[in-house]
């Protein structure tokens, strides 16, 4: 009786193949497939991001203004002098700049810290379950939801100085103020930017910090409990130190977005934002499409640009580093 050698041995469907045998075409056809059907969605974000990134650039070294517009390719090469006139802080130019990015940073500062806080407060407050929770938890999420233009204009008329909602409640009503104030002029317009944004921002931190919040154990809240640790004590020691990784994340992506805005100061106040409330976004947009300057509007994008990534960097090194000291 003869034994069929392995070469003459029929190979069972589904059988695993022998070592050192090779891969088949299919095989390798398969494992390729997903990185196929994602590269036009790769290529359409370089061309939607990285092109003009790359021609924002180069704009930043030409003397590229209405002069040029029709065909900006032969402006006059610049070399850093835009730059050099964004970062003259004694200038005009400088000094406006420097005071829009103030202005940005303390904005951004407050914003984040009032969306945390309301978002954290909030989620903490819906984990107990009682009547009505849901209904609630859709209604924190409205603001969120709303395209951001419908949100800002009804923002507009609720701060009109005559007939506007605020004035109404805050003079009318509750007789705070002694007389309608201004809200989208002056220094006032600071706060009114600073309420719609914490307003259509707080609900995103809510959400996440929700979302995180489904990870801890109730076991740890009840055996607190137990212990006779109140909730603000619960709070401290279970709920802020397990959220940490969620609070990481949440408190840089909320920097970034508020530090860009550009939508809803420009939708609040026009092209011309009043002096206390001038972003640097809007002030970007006006040194390009108001004076007609894009070389040093492209100058002052890459500088902050190179200011988030550095601000990015710096605190991804000192949040990883914290986060290895405490799991050390």
């Amino acid at each position: 009786m003869t034994t069929a050698t392995a070469a003459e041995r029929p190979v069972r469907k589904g059988a695993p193949a022998l070592a050192g045998a090779p891969r088949r075409p299919g095989r390798i056809r398969r494992a390729g497939l997903p990185y196929l059907l994602l590269l036009p969605a790769l290529l359409l974000e370089l061309l939607v991001h990285l092109v003009p990134m790359v021609i924002g650039v180069l704009m930043s070294f030409k003397e590229l203004t209405q002069f040029f517009i029709r065909d900006w390719g032969t402006a006059p090469w610049n070399g850093l002098a835009n730059y050099s006139v964004s970062v003259d802080f004694d200038a005009p130019v400088g000094e406006a700049l420097l005071h829009s990015f103030l202005v940005t940073l303390a904005f951004t500062l407050l914003s984040v810290a009032l969306c945390w806080l309301l978002g954290t407060a909030a989620a903490v407050f819906m984990q107990d379950t009682f009547a009505g929770r849901g209904l609630l938890r859709a209604l924190f999420l409205v603001p969120y939801a709303l395209p951001v233009y419908t949100a800002v204009i009804t923002w507009v008329f609720m701060f009109q100085h005559d007939n506007g909602l605020v004035n109404h409640v805050l003079h009318d009503q509750l007789h705070l103020t002694d007389q309608p104030s201004f809200w989208l002029i002056g220094d006032n317009s600071f706060y009114a930017l600073l309420v719609v944004s914490v307003w259509k921002g707080w609900p995103f931190a809510f959400l996440i910090v929700t979302a995180g919040l489904q990870n801890i154990a109730r076991e740890l809240y009840e055996a607190a409990a137990l212990d006779g640790a109140g909730l603000w004590q619960q709070v401290r020691r279970i709920t802020l130190p397990s959220l940490r990784p969620v609070n990481q994340v949440l408190v840089l992506v909320l920097f970034l977005w508020t530090f860009n805005d550009f939508n809803t100061p420009y939708v609040l106040f026009g092209k011309a934002a009043p002096e206390a409330a001038d972003l640097i976004s809007v002030h970007i947009y006006q040194a390009s499409f108001v004076t007609w300057n894009f070389g040093t509007g492209s100058a002052m994008s890459v500088l902050l640009l190179l200011f988030l990534l550095a601000v990015t960097g710096v605190y991804l090194a000192v949040t990883s580093r914290g986060r290895r000291t405490a799991d050390a």
